[in-house]
């Protein structure tokens, strides 16, 4: 379990004047960006490295034919043809696919600089459940820490904008396990952790 302090320290410098986690269109450029070079990555990595240097030749040739080729840097080619015969889907299929399976990209990204991390938590899942005779939103709120995962708990009141949120409460070895353990808390738990960070 982490210490509130410094719980509330990081939240705060990285929330917006609603607390909401500061993803601007340039950080989901960015991540996107992110993605196309990871999927280049493992495709170049499948290839048979006897396959490599025809792979370069078209490559460089493809590059040339666009005015983009790099002699300081031959691999920027090969990535660029890399990325143009894959399939990738357009940014706003991405952000479509990305609300819809939060999982998935987090664990895709999870090397990636601009992945969950303590700067940059991000929202995995929501439940609604009452509480007080008041409807309640939990949101699980995942981030790398190391090797393991950890996670922690945002509440708000339905109709309302204002979030509590708890310490770091979750700490597995997978953003999946903490997803896991969220879904075992049923709403007596969910209710005691609400509870705990009502002023």
């Amino acid at each position: 379990m982490g210490n509130g302090m410094h719980d509330q320290m990081w939240w705060q410098g990285t929330t917006g004047r609603n607390d909401t986690p500061l993803e601007t269109p340039e950080i989901l450029w960015a991540r996107y960006r992110s993605y196309r070079r990871r999927q280049v990555a493992k495709l170049l990595h499948l290839v048979p490295r006897e396959s490599v240097r025809e792979l370069y030749g078209r490559a460089r040739l493809w590059a040339n034919e666009r005015g983009i080729h790099d002699t300081q840097d031959p691999m920027a080619s090969l990535a660029s043809f890399a990325e143009h015969l894959l399939p990738l889907p357009p940014f706003e299929v991405w952000m479509a696919d990305r609300a819809r399976y939060p999982l998935s990209h987090i664990e895709d990204g999870a090397e990636d600089p601009r992945a969950a991390s303590m700067t940059h938590p991000r929202r995995l899942e929501d439940r609604r459940f009452d509480y007080g005779g008041r409807k309640w939103v939990a949101s699980l709120h995942v981030f790398r820490d190391g090797a393991a995962w950890r996670g922690f708990l945002r509440f708000r009141e339905a109709g309302r904008t204002r979030r509590y949120h708890t310490a770091n409460i979750f700490l597995e070895e997978t953003a999946r396990n903490v997803r896991e353990r969220f879904r075992e808390f049923d709403r007596g738990t969910l209710g005691a952790f609400l509870r705990s960070v009502l002023p």
